[in-house]
């Protein structure tokens, strides 16, 4: 039989969360993925071992054109849902960092949880099933290579534009466009930071070396780990920021909570012997302390710096304490969708219940996970976001 209560287009997080709770409500449900497994995103997030929530979800840290939009998902299915879905299916987490849940074994533990709950309810999985057009009349009509599907409900769960060797396409927007839903500008979110000119001159040779930074963009600040990379910045921090940066400077602090100033000033007198490099050193990498110590005091005072700290006037120190607290670089751009954890932007929340993420004008269908326009933090808020929208369509769907 080819006639469903719900259709699901897209088996990863989000679609396979709506299932589970559409069937637990006795909904005959269908999933339908063109990919060969369930899942395939999960599978890969956070090195293997899932970073499956976050306990310090809060609306504050996503972003959309309505800030507002998610508070009534995550409100409603909170971290603490999702982790009770996990210890009684007895898998083992750990709390890694700044509320960063992950599984101490396999991410195949949680697609295995998802699936076996569906498997417990009136849900049917179809993977390597490609999709070739969706039309609604009296009820939803779904072609795929497979056969025609029917149902009263269809839910757009295939993700956003990020990790195209995943699979990913941009399926849910056309639909979303093909029944009448407006979406906004897209862009790769959570995705190293490219530099040309002597910003990447500079950076190249320090590829691999990482240090904790603050890095700011307008009125956006992180504090985490920056990576220095053979095209430009990466580490949590730059993909953090990147989410906000369109265009302009963003600004690294190398050396967060000191006041350097104060610091090298000090060194001065203590270490006076002591080589910039050295003292540097004491804050950051090796690598980094030379490429620093060399380019930037003999920028700064015009002529070749000493590199004994006494021989360093306290002018230069001051100025050289004021780039370190505030070194302003401009990207050229991203690493794109090929490296992009996430896509920001998508199908506009204006034609969606905050409630129930139904298009407000069509009725049956709804728009759940990364295809809508709602972008978490990094360290398991999307994840957060795809297993609250997922439930609240399923209650309902």
């Amino acid at each position: 039989m080819n006639d469903y209560d719900v259709i699901v287009l897209g088996a990863g997080a989000a679609g396979l969360m709506c299932a589970l709770t559409a069937g637990r409500r006795g909904r005959r449900v269908l999933v339908l993925d063109h990919a060969p497994q369930a899942g395939a995103k999960i599978l890969i997030s956070g090195g293997g071992r899932c970073n499956f929530t976050n306990t310090g979800t809060v609306p504050e840290r996503f972003w959309s054109d309505n800030r507002h939009f998610c508070r009534s998902a995550l409100g409603r299915y909170t971290a603490r849902d999702f982790i009770a879905m996990v210890e009684r299916h007895r898998i083992a987490y750990h709390e890694k960092t700044l509320g960063q849940l992950f599984c101490d074994g396999s991410a195949r533990a949680i697609v295995a949880m998802l699936l076996d709950e569906c498997a417990a309810t009136s849900v049917t999985v179809r993977c390597a099933t490609r999709i070739t057009g969706v039309s609604r009349a009296t009820a939803f009509h779904v072609e795929t290579d497979a056969g025609a599907f029917t149902s009263q409900s269809l839910v757009l769960a295939t993700g956003g534009l990020s990790i195209p060797k995943m699979g990913a396409t941009g399926l849910a927007y056309d639909m979303a466009r093909q029944f009448g839903l407006r979406v906004t500008a897209l862009r790769p979110g959570l995705v190293p930071l490219t530099f040309t000119g002597p910003d990447l001159a500079m950076m190249q040779p320090l590829a691999g070396v990482s240090l904790e930074t603050e890095i700011t963009c307008g009125r956006a600040e992180f504090r985490e780990a920056v990576l220095f990379t053979h095209r430009g910045l990466s580490g949590p921090a730059v993909l953090q920021i990147a989410s906000c940066w369109q265009s302009g400077p963003i600004a690294l602090n190398l050396l967060p909570g000191r006041d350097a100033a104060a610091f090298l000033l000090e060194r001065k007198q203590t270490r006076p012997r002591a080589e910039l490099r050295t003292v540097l050193a004491e804050t950051m990498p090796q690598r980094l302390a030379d490429s620093l110590a060399a380019a930037w005091p003999a920028a700064t005072s015009g002529e070749a710096a000493t590199p004994r700290m006494a021989d360093l006037p306290d002018r230069v120190l001051r100025a050289f304490a004021e780039r370190l607290a505030c070194w302003s670089l401009s990207p050229s751009g991203t690493e794109g969708y090929a490296k992009a954890e996430v896509t920001c932007g998508g199908v506009d929340t204006r034609d969606l219940s905050s409630r129930t993420m139904a298009a407000t004008a069509v009725p049956g269908l709804f728009v759940i996970g990364e295809a809508v326009d709602v972008t978490g933090w990094l360290g398991g808020y999307n994840f957060q976001w795809a297993w609250a929208s997922g439930w609240c369509a399923g209650e309902v769907a």
